[in-house]
């Protein structure tokens, strides 16, 4: 009896000289990286330096910033051994030479935990829960109860890999979405362009992207020019010029020209190495609401270190072990973020990319939500509205001609001619794409005809003459929100197409779900006064922000939160950049633009609105859940030290209990993954 509750004042001791130690100032100049890895922080992207799996430690920053396969394979070594001293322990029962073996190898298993602890003590300068794990067990082993240390050392790393592997599953499922955005692509093949499967390119093969279209590949240009929107590699906020000679990067945006690129990088090669970039260059999807979770754990090591230091004098010894075994928030670093990882495997599963945990946590909390108008509240590709066919052409051949110019484009005016095309069931005539130029606008030469698609500039640079009649309906067009399409063949107007925002089909019903649920809801264009009203009417949005300069979105998110709003910005994530990083929650739809460059904490990855209302719902279970798991850890603990204290409850007994709570937990934590299996239907 002596001697084990000298071992529980000196592992006290050591605890509560550890907290002392968190307020004192240590010198920067000291080394204290010896045996933890240098991480960056969730704003900072990784250095290019190699890590050893020697160094590797089973953090949580490991786990958010460190190569999630080698973490993975560093905790399966340890849950590895930690099995093994489990099943050594039992046998040590009848044969204790055994239990020798178990003792040497939970000893081993401990030295994580010492340095977890130390890095929380040195560097983050507070006591971690890791202390009290450090305490309690060697102690467990001390005092004979050798099967409950091990059954501890062993639901450690098991609470580490069940993280490591929930999150590798959501790194999996973001790259087969990142695979679905690139279906086919254009390559040169004996002196002719065809179009082949993404899957099918090859390293060596020579790919054509034209202006509109996202780079497939990492390579270098061979032939062509082309100005690219590359944000989402360099960060730049401009186009860069590229010519021959110059690299391209997979996943990138070509806003014009036309480039032949010799494929360096193709396939999953260069989809895993976005997919990386992005999760690296991003705040940690899961991370921050996993913050929340460690935080609490970390706050209340203290009090159960000295709970359990106070039940022995109150209690004696074996009361006072089941104190520190039943540390008041211990399974809750397992349970809640089962909890927290099985409602973002939900949103994948339900294709929503979630970059920031936090703005699921935040959703909650939302009261006005402002749709940008266009590519959010419209969709990406137009619908044709009248066709005004000028001297002796007809509407379908006004039509056709557009058609012809544009048939390989990628753009949404393309998209939305070669639509109308489609439905008319009109047939175009074979152009030779050496006749086909690309600059302010399309010409290519058909049958001896030169034919030229583009804007009204374009016309005045290529000498077409327009009729004042047509500046006025450019005039109407301006003021009503809708653009035009000049075509021309030869040096005569032929004709021009009108081409008028798509409201999108899910949008009325969308915003009646989020009225009901007492929403403020806004639209914000930078379109004239006109279009902007009617599209507010015609949804049943209340207010709305005409004429409004890209950079004063931002300003006026900033003042609906003066006011007290907790706002939510959806915007298309190119012109709204200041808006979105303002905003209380932002959301973006997956749109033309690489998703990687967008700012946006969510990313809607169909492309519409439909997932709008899984995302409130994903936020009301997520606390719903969280403050269950609280429940099932609280709980059986309390039990626990009270038994401790007025009833000397018994080690094994406290140790039945805790492994209710635990079950409870974890079963808790992973419903509403198995609950969204189950209900998504098969593709």
């Amino acid at each position: 009896m002596l001697v084990n509750g000298i071992l529980l004042i000196s592992g006290m001791g050591s605890s509560f000289l550890a907290s002392a130690l968190v307020h004192k100032k240590y010198p920067k100049k000291v080394n204290y990286k010896k045996y933890i890895i240098s991480l960056p922080t969730l704003d900072n992207s990784l250095s290019d330096k190699k890590v050893s799996k020697k160094e590797l430690i089973p953090d949580k920053e490991a786990l958010q910033d460190t190569d999630i396969a080698s973490v993975e394979e560093w905790i399966d070594g340890h849950l590895t051994l930690s099995s093994i001293a489990m099943g050594t322990t039992l046998v040590g029962i009848w044969l204790p030479p055994f239990s020798l073996i178990s003792i040497a190898t939970l000893a081993y298993l401990t030295i994580p935990m010492v340095q977890r602890s130390y890095h929380g003590i040195v560097h983050q300068r507070k006591l971690k829960v890791d202390m009290v794990n450090l305490v309690t067990l060697p102690l467990l082993i001390g005092s004979g109860y050798l099967p409950v240390a091990a059954f501890g050392y062993w639901l450690y790393y098991m609470g580490l890999k069940v993280m490591a592997k929930a999150k590798n599953s959501s790194h999996n499922q973001l790259t087969h979405i990142f695979q679905e955005c690139m279906s086919t692509v254009w390559i040169v093949k004996d002196g002719i362009e065809i179009e082949i499967n993404f899957e099918d390119l090859q390293v060596g093969d020579i790919a054509v992207i034209q202006g509109g279209e996202t780079i497939p590949v990492d390579g270098t240009i061979i032939k062509g020019f082309a100005s690219i929107d590359q944000r989402a590699m360099t960060g730049e906020a401009q186009p860069s010029e590229k010519e021959t000679g110059e690299s391209v990067f997979a996943f990138t945006l070509m806003l014009t020209g036309k480039i032949w690129v010799k494929v360096e990088k193709a396939g999953d090669e260069t989809v895993a190495s976005q997919i990386q970039l992005l999760l690296n260059d991003t705040t940690d999807y899961t991370a921050s609401v996993e913050l929340r979770v460690e935080k609490l754990s970390d706050q209340l090591a203290f009090p159960s270190l000295f709970l359990g230091a106070l039940a022995l004098p109150v209690a004696g010894y074996t009361s006072a072990l089941v104190v520190l075994d039943s540390a008041l928030i211990d399974h809750l670093n397992i349970t809640g973020n089962l909890n927290v990882l099985s409602h973002l495997s939900n949103a994948t599963q339900h294709r929503l990319l979630i970059k920031d945990g936090r703005a699921l946590e935040h959703l909650k909390n939302i009261d006005t939500i402002v749709f940008d108008k266009t590519g959010t509240l419209t969709q990406e590709i137009p619908h044709i509205g009248k066709i005004y066919a000028n001297h002796s052409f007809t509407e379908e051949e006004v039509l056709i001609y557009a058609a012809t110019a544009e048939y390989k484009q990628k753009h949404p005016i393309a998209k939305a001619i070669l639509k109308a095309v489609e439905e008319q069931l009109l047939t175009l005539p074979i152009i030779d794409d050496t006749q086909y130029e690309i600059g302010y606008g399309i010409k290519v030469t058909v049958n001896n005809q030169t034919i030229r698609v583009g804007s009204g500039r374009f016309m005045a640079l290529e000498n077409i003459s327009v009729s004042s009649d047509y500046n006025i309906l450019q005039d109407d067009a301006n003021q009503q929100g809708y653009s035009l399409v000049y075509i021309a063949v030869d040096q005569q107007l032929a004709g021009i197409i009108e081409l008028h925002p798509t409201i999108r089909p899910e949008a009325k019903d969308i915003i009646k779900q989020l009225k009901l649920r007492g929403l403020s809801l806004a639209i914000i264009s930078g379109d004239h006064e006109n279009p902007t009203q009617a599209l507010a009417s015609e949804l049943g949005i209340d207010h709305y922000f005409a004429e409004t300069m890209p950079q004063d979105k931002a300003d006026i998110v900033k003042q609906l939160q003066q006011q007290g709003k907790s706002v939510c910005f959806v915007g298309d994530g190119i012109n709204d950049t200041i808006a979105l990083k303002q905003a209380d929650v932002s959301i973006s739809l997956n749109s033309a633009s690489s998703i990687a460059a967008d700012t946006a904490q969510i990313v809607l990855m169909d492309d519409n609105l439909q997932q709008f209302p899984k995302l409130f719902e994903l936020s009301e279970s997520l606390e719903s859940n969280y403050k269950k798991s609280l429940l099932w850890d609280i709980i059986p603990n309390m039990i626990n030290i009270g038994g401790a204290y007025f009833f000397h409850l018994g080690v094994y007994g406290a140790l039945g209990i805790y492994s209710i709570g635990l079950a409870g937990g974890v079963l808790n934590g992973i419903f509403p993954a198995l609950k969204a299996k189950k209900k998504l239907p098969e593709k």
